[in-house]
This record gives C-alpha cells, structure tokens and sequence, in this order.
C-alpha cells in the first residue's frame, strides 16, 4: 500500500505544479508550454511504475516501465533492424509515393469536372474499406517484403491526401480568379502564383493526417505477412511468447518514430506557410 499512497503522492504533486504553471505568467511561453507537456508525461510515468509495483500487476498484463526501458536499452539493434524496416522502407518509402500520387492526380481533377464527379466519390468508397481487409490482399500481390507494405501505404495515404488538396485548389475565390484572368494569366501561372500558394495549408493538413496513417498501416500489413523484421512482426511474435516488455518497446519506437515524423511535418509547413494567419505569433 506504501507504493499505491505513493502514486497517489505524485499524481496530486504533479496536478498542483501544472495547475501552477497553466495559471502562472510564463503559461503561453514556449518554455511554460514545454514543462508543462513534460511534468505530465513524467507524472504519468512514475505513476505507473509505482502502482503496477504496488499492485503486483504481472508483467503479461502490464509491465512496468523500468522492465520496458530494461528491454528497450538491451534490445537496440532489433529495434533499430526493425524501425528500419517497417519506417524507412514502407510506411516513408509508401507515404512518399501514395502523397505525390495524390497531388498529381488532384491536379487532373481540378481539371476535369468530369474526374472530379466521378472519382471523388470513387475515393470516399475507397477510403471507408477497413485495412484488415485489403492488406492481406496487397501482401500476396506485391509479396512479404517491403514493397507489399508500402503498397498498403499508398492506399490509406492517397485519398486523404487528394480530398484536401482538391479542396485547397478550390480555396480561391472567384474575385481572385478573375483578377488572374484580367492579367492575361495561364492556367499554369494561376496555379502556381495563386492557387496552389492558398491551397498549401490544405495540402500540409493531408500530409500531416498521413503521417500517422503511414506507419499505422505499415505496421498492421506486417501482421499478415512479413520476413523476420519489422516492427509489426516483432509484435506479433512478441505477443506470442508473452514478451510484452518487447511489444511495448516496440511501441515506444512506433510512437517516437511516429512523433518526429508529424513533427518534421509541421515544422516544413510553418516555414512554407509563414504567411498563413494560423502561423503567426
């Protein structure tokens, strides 16, 4: 019980700084924003450790982050073999691809009113199939390696990504459109001097959604079909021999991976769209 009043002792300490924090002078400072983000991770963290000590919980149900960050640190090169193969290879080589696939195929349906009444609906049908039931099927198509993954990359990337773009392109409005056409304007030299400025904060929302959907969907294809790598592989197997500790180590690579990901994202678009209302101090 020491260790559950402990945790209890925690939470509470860690709840009264933030609330200090939030209420303080620094609140909306970059600095008070980071500490307070970091002392609520912190607090969860040794809150966890001490009840799951405390608890006796056992280690297939939920492992302590001490054993975690134990498997973690002795299990570097397996994490980064698999990182390599499940990040690196499919979910950026298949967000690369499914993203610029998108954006050339907005560019045609803005366009073409007919590719826009037909395929837009097409992709919203598309969009909806659940992943459990097309990544077994791109696996036997594209085989057990990489590309299969990327594949199913492409496929929840792609949609995404064209339905924004194709409503950033239609962002203008008409007054902006005809002021283009007076200046004797090309479509091209609108597109590029005018839509496609207004439209990249629409296109930096789909790549951003992307980002998540990318590595989730790598991992899930390697469920169905993987070589020995990868970290849906290492989950699953992981899972099997009751290694949780390794899944969960897993995850921290997922989430870390998946983080730096989105925030390398956002940090391209603030300096992309410095001139947008929504990145200004």
């Amino acid at each position: 019980m020491g260790l559950v009043i402990a945790a209890l002792a925690v939470w509470a300490l860690g709840w009264w700084v933030n609330l200090r924090l939030a209420a303080g002078p620094a609140a909306h400072s970059r600095v008070g924003r980071l500490a307070v983000a970091a002392i609520f991770g912190v607090t969860i963290i040794a809150v966890w450790e001490l009840l799951v000590r405390g608890l006796e919980v056992p280690m297939v149900i939920l492992p302590a982050p001490s054993l975690i960050a134990q498997r973690f640190v002795a299990s570097t090169d397996v994490l980064w073999a698999d990182f390599v193969q499940t990040f690196l290879k499919g979910a950026l080589g298949g967000y690369v691809i499914g993203c610029a696939a998108a954006f050339a195929v907005a560019v045609l349906v803005d366009r073409s009113d007919f590719l826009r009444r037909g395929l837009l609906p097409v992709g919203n049908f598309m969009a909806a199939l659940p992943i459990v039931g097309t990544a077994p099927i791109l696996v036997m198509w594209f085989g057990f390696d990489w590309q299969s993954k990327a594949a199913v990359v492409v496929v929840m990337v792609f949609f995404p990504m064209l339905v924004n773009t194709v409503a950033g392109l239609n962002e203008t409005t008409q007054i902006q459109r005809d002021l283009m056409e007076t200046y004797a304007a090309s479509y091209w030299q609108s597109f590029s001097r005018l839509r496609l400025p207004a439209a990249m904060p629409f296109i930096f929302n789909g790549l951003k959604i992307s980002t998540t959907l990318a590595l989730i969907g790598a991992i899930v294809a390697e469920f169905f079909g993987s070589p020995t790598l990868g970290m849906g592989f290492r989950i699953s197997t992981s899972v099997g021999q009751l290694a949780l500790d390794m899944v969960w180590a897993e995850i921290v690579v997922a989430a870390l991976a998946g983080t730096l990901f989105y925030g390398a994202v956002v940090l391209i678009e603030r300096r992309v769209t410095f001139w947008h209302p929504s990145q200004r101090e």
